[in-house]
């Protein structure tokens, strides 16, 4: 359940700027929590449309000089990479501009409006999958206390986990997610790649897979690991670059990571 302590007295307009993976899941959160976005912008009308038919009266369009100028916050969820791009086109308005990009500093939109922040929940989003967002950690900045209030009470309409960080402090935690999510979900595809080559169900590692994520929920990381390269089990290791030899990118990966971890643990003591 969400703490009450932090929502908004009143509904807070929120023009959604962008469609993706992102922006629906936080869209449909919003609105579960009795605060849908008024307005969805995309670049594509069609992604618009469909993202505001889910959202109670909310409006669509894939014109920035048709935006809602009197909202109370604009919500940049738009790519790391568009995100410059878009808040240029973007007209004069009112209210907050909050980004949601985890590798952007908040000053990148500083040149194009006066009231600034982010709004950055720390999670994988696919558009079909829905998550449990009231678990998700939302880290705010502002560059008034003002604006960290508003994004505060936002996030905690959908979040019991809401924090303040830096911009720099923000860039570690996006590089870290790229190591803890999309570098781990990288090696899930080439075992299932490996398992199917050799007539083997990729399905195989599934419980394998959510006892390792379990495993991290009780207790470090770094107390969870196991196999070969901890134990310093130099003859496995051997024997497993020597299956790789075919697969020359793949036994690169495994001797980097195999002396990651044989660094972090030490020699196995005899």
């Amino acid at each position: 359940m969400i703490d009450p302590v932090g929502l908004p007295d009143t509904f807070v307009r929120i023009v959604l700027v962008g469609s993706g993976n992102l922006a629906t899941q936080t869209a449909l959160a919003l609105s579960e929590a009795g605060n849908p976005p008024v307005q969805v912008w995309s670049r594509n009308a069609e992604h618009a449309e469909r993202l505001a038919s889910m959202l109670p009266g909310a409006t669509a369009t894939d014109r920035t000089e048709e935006l809602l100028c009197d909202a109370d916050l604009y919500l940049l969820a738009v790519s790391d990479h568009a995100l410059e791009s878009v808040a240029a086109t973007l007209p004069p308005t009112s209210g907050i501009w909050a980004h949601t990009a985890g590798s952007m500093p908040m000053d990148t939109l500083r040149p194009y409006h006066g009231q600034i922040g982010v709004f950055y929940p720390l999670q994988t989003f696919s558009r079909e999958r829905r998550v449990d967002y009231s678990s998700i950690p939302i880290y705010i900045e502002g560059n008034d206390e003002s604006v960290v209030r508003l994004l505060e009470s936002v996030a905690h309409l959908i979040s019991r986990n809401v924090l303040r960080c830096t911009s720099e402090q923000r860039l570690y935690l996006h590089l870290a997610a790229v190591f803890a999510c999309n570098f781990t979900n990288h090696l899930y595809a080439l075992s299932e790649q490996m398992l199917a080559a050799h007539g083997l169900p990729p399905r195989s590692l599934a419980p394998l897979i959510a006892e390792t994520a379990a495993k991290v929920q009780e207790m470090s990381a770094t107390e969870a690991q196991t196999g070969p390269a901890k134990r310093d089990d130099t003859n496995t290791l051997q024997k497993h670059l020597g299956l790789l030899n075919p697969y020359p990118d793949w036994q690169e990966i495994y001797r980097i990571l195999s002396d990651s971890i044989r660094k972090m643990y030490g020699p196995k003591e005899q």
